[in-house]
């Protein structure tokens, strides 16, 4: 809660934070920054794909009900969803999350893995947000992806990976349907590095090598985990369009996990010289 207060911001995308039916948490979430001088009266959360059952055995261990079992890994429906907290209107465009891995374009999906007429492509949710700011409106593309490991030399988890990352273009050039309008932000938890780790890293350079995007914290890690080090997993890359002021990251509070804050400053509306 500490970092939350410090970065004062006007709208929090949330990851890994368990979804509940009402809302509650992220309501008693809100009360306390509230009562820290930060107000949020603008709530968004979907159930995730995390624990959510598909009734079969995904992973082979000859039983059902195992999170591994679930559309995005989860012990129980909800388990490490997203949520998003804003000091303007939110509004929802398009919700992937239910969309078929086998219904991507160029899709990784291999023909040995199990249960493609079933298998969700996000782990945990894939939202187009519109943000009512008063000085222009702005659309998030939101994720928070599985992390290309824990799985054996299949590679399942990477290439789902993979493919999440990607989702986001395939739907701006209308793939998926009608793009959501602009001007837009890349925002949430890629779980996946320009360059070290496991993962196919050119699924998260086709944004940062994107002239129409830009990268404002260009190298700066979001995570150190012990054993790996330091590594980005963590984006918010905005529009070339928008004109970002300033942008960092902060440290996590004692006992919070090893993840960063990622925070930027947009001037609002775009930039008229682009």
């Amino acid at each position: 809660m500490a970092t939350l207060t410090a970065a004062r911001a006007d709208v929090i995308l949330l990851t890994n934070v368990d979804f509940d039916a009402g809302l509650v948490a992220l309501g008693a979430m809100r009360a306390a920054l509230g009562a820290a001088g930060l107000d949020y009266p603008y709530l968004f959360a979907l159930r995730p794909n995390t624990g959510m059952q598909t009734g079969l055995d995904l992973d082979g261990d000859g039983r059902t009900g195992g999170p591994r079992d679930a559309q995005g890994y989860g012990w129980f429906s909800g388990q490490g969803g997203q949520a998003l907290l804003s000091r303007w209107p939110v509004t929802l465009l398009a919700d992937h999350s239910a969309r078929l891995w086998t219904t991507l374009p160029d899709s990784a999906i291999a023909p040995e893995d199990p249960a493609d007429d079933v298998q969700r492509l996000s782990s945990t949710a894939h939202w187009a947000l519109r943000v009512a700011h008063p000085d222009g409106p702005l659309t998030l593309l939101t994720l928070s992806a599985t992390p290309p490991v824990f799985d054996g030399p299949e590679d399942r988890n990477g290439r789902r990976n993979r493919d999440e990352v990607l989702l986001w273009r395939h739907a701006l050039e209308g793939a998926l349907g009608p793009p959501p309008p602009g001007p837009h932000v890349l925002i949430g938890n890629l779980n996946l590095d320009p360059q070290g780790g496991e993962g196919w890293h050119e699924a998260v350079n086709a944004w940062l090598d994107d002239p129409l995007w830009q990268d404002p914290l260009a190298g700066q890690p979001s995570v150190t985990w012990d054993g790996v080090g330091p590594m980005r997993v963590s984006y918010i890359l905005p529009a070339a369009m928008l004109t970002v002021r300033n942008a960092g990251t902060l440290p996590p509070e004692e006992g919070a996990g090893p993840h960063r804050l990622v925070w930027i400053d947009l001037l609002p509306g775009a930039d008229p010289r682009r």
